[in-house]
């Protein structure tokens, strides 16, 4: 399980861990989020090479918005994966040219370089109804720095035709509530074949979403 931006592991995937008395979870704390040492700069490519070394044939991937990224990135560079399913990947590059997409991105060049203030108005875009503390907690502050030091995930180049051909089932989640992320599904599922699914109830937060673990379950079953 590989987490997005802002939150890490613990935060992102708590909601799942009753899924342990079923599966061996793997949840992993990216580089520059806590409990890990900040980083100057963090990019998908470096850390999608370094998921694909960790994954081993059998595993199922799943990633959540910046993490969905270095998924896609991964399951291209895996052997023996099970099943890949990503949440809103803000995998913007392969719907370049939608007007809901474009107006995001250029939104997003003119983000705050101080952490509160970014997230303030980052996580509005992304349909997060996070409530910021002032000051913020020093796990968000440090969510916050980590997030603002990422790599831009629209430049991220997802091998679609690669993808597709693998064999592996594809799974690709939304939460009905942003025309940003719908369009990158849409993308998603056609290029890919992958199946579709909607879990509405808490915006951009998708494993906190009601219903989110019997869909993923079911979907693994079916894998």
């Amino acid at each position: 399980m590989v987490h997005g931006s802002v939150g890490n592991g613990s935060v992102t995937w708590e909601s799942l861990r009753p899924l342990a008395d079923r599966y061996t979870l793997v949840i992993l704390d990216r580089p520059g989020y806590p409990p890990n040492p900040p980083l100057k700069r963090a990019d998908f490519d470096q850390q999608s090479a370094v998921l694909a070394e960790l994954l081993q044939p059998g595993d199922h991937l799943v990633g959540h918005s910046y993490g969905g990224v270095i998924s896609l990135l991964a399951a291209a560079q895996a052997d023996g994966l099970r099943s890949l399913t990503v949440n809103e990947p803000p995998a913007f590059g392969v719907a370049r040219g939608n007007p809901e997409v474009e107006e995001f991105l250029a939104k997003m060049e003119h983000a705050p370089g101080e952490p509160r203030e970014y997230l303030a108005y980052f996580l509005p875009l992304v349909g997060s109804s996070l409530k910021l503390a002032d000051p913020l907690p020093p796990a968000l502050e440090a969510g916050a720095r980590a997030a603002m030091v990422e790599r831009p995930p629209h430049e991220a180049k997802i091998p679609l035709d690669d993808l597709a051909q693998r064999s592996f089932p594809k799974l690709v989640v939304t939460g009905g509530h942003n025309a940003v992320f719908d369009a990158v599904a849409d993308v998603l599922e056609q290029r890919l074949g992958a199946q579709r699914a909607i879990v509405p109830g808490a915006g951009h937060s998708i494993p906190r979403a009601p219903g989110y673990s019997d869909t993923l379950v079911r979907f693994l079953e079916s894998a």
